[in-house]
């Protein structure tokens, strides 16, 4: 099962690529491929000349390269140089209400890069772009509540800015609600979110509404799709799912999993984004 507190790592991923931008996607896309073979001296050489054109993204990865001694010498200097590049533009674009800047803003100041570490106000940049409808700062908001960190541990409110990610079709967030929702034993919420997951292809989503399907909690209890649900799963690698799937077929008749892996079979995503 995967952790709702290990959603962090949202944030930390977002600091690097905060938002969509317009980009040359030519040379962007080959410092990308050259930092994930590793090949960090060519990551760096590409991204120098995009980060000195003003590209915010490249400038924080320059930023990043400089801060850990990847690529090039370890240098906290010219990191906070370009971090703080990175930050006047953001900040640019947050003044005049643009959410993706807010969002990207408040990225720097969790993580105090180009500015002072400032867990309030990186709550208060997510949350102006949160209010827009921004759907990456809703998440974050609703992991910050769960945890406590930037505002004060409150549930509810991370259920709320859940939800409106969740409302949005976002996948992660639609299970981390189902997940909030089974913790309180409120099944049927939790049911309704993991299926909506679930349709979407989240082998998580599709392990835990095959359990709800053979426990009968908060759907009706039906074996043929929880085999189904949880055989899903089970081709994405889910050693849990193929170990429930194989439990629930030694309580099912030849023609009921023959029915169930019917099912699996044509079964197709459903995207909602």
């Amino acid at each position: 099962m995967r952790s709702t507190a290990a959603a962090l790592l949202v944030i930390h991923l977002l600091v690097i690529f905060p938002f969509a931008v317009q980009v040359l996607a030519g040379p962007f896309e080959d410092a990308n491929d050259a930092w994930r073979r590793g090949d960090y001296p060519t990551a760096h050489r590409l991204y120098k000349p995009l980060a000195e054109q003003g590209d915010t993204l490249a400038q924080i990865r320059i930023g990043v390269m400089y801060s850990s001694g990847v690529g090039v010498p370890k240098d906290n200097r010219e990191a906070a140089k370009w971090y703080r590049k990175a930050v006047e533009q953001y900040r640019k674009g947050a003044d005049k209400g643009d959410a993706a800047s807010q969002h990207g803003l408040g990225n720097m100041y969790w993580f105090g890069r180009g500015v002072p570490l400032d867990n309030v106000e990186a709550v208060k940049w997510w949350r102006r772009a949160a209010e827009q409808g921004y759907v990456m700062s809703q998440k974050t908001l609703a992991i910050m509540y769960l945890r406590g960190e930037g505002v004060p541990l409150d549930k509810s409110e991370a259920k709320k800015w859940y939800r409106k990610a969740a409302e949005q079709g976002e996948v992660s967030d639609q299970y981390s609600l189902g997940e909030i929702y089974h913790s309180e034993k409120k099944y049927p919420e939790a049911a309704m979110w993991w299926r909506r997951a679930a349709e979407q292809g989240d082998d998580d989503a599709q392990y835990h509404l095959g359990l709800l399907y053979y426990n009968g909690q908060g759907v009706p209890q039906d074996f043929i799709l929880a085999h189904m649900w949880l055989n899903l799963s089970a081709s994405q690698s889910n050693e849990s799912a193929t170990k429930n799937r194989d439990l629930t077929a030694s309580k099912m008749t030849p023609a009921q999993i023959a029915e169930a892996q019917k099912l699996a079979r044509e079964w197709k995503p459903k995207k909602e984004r």
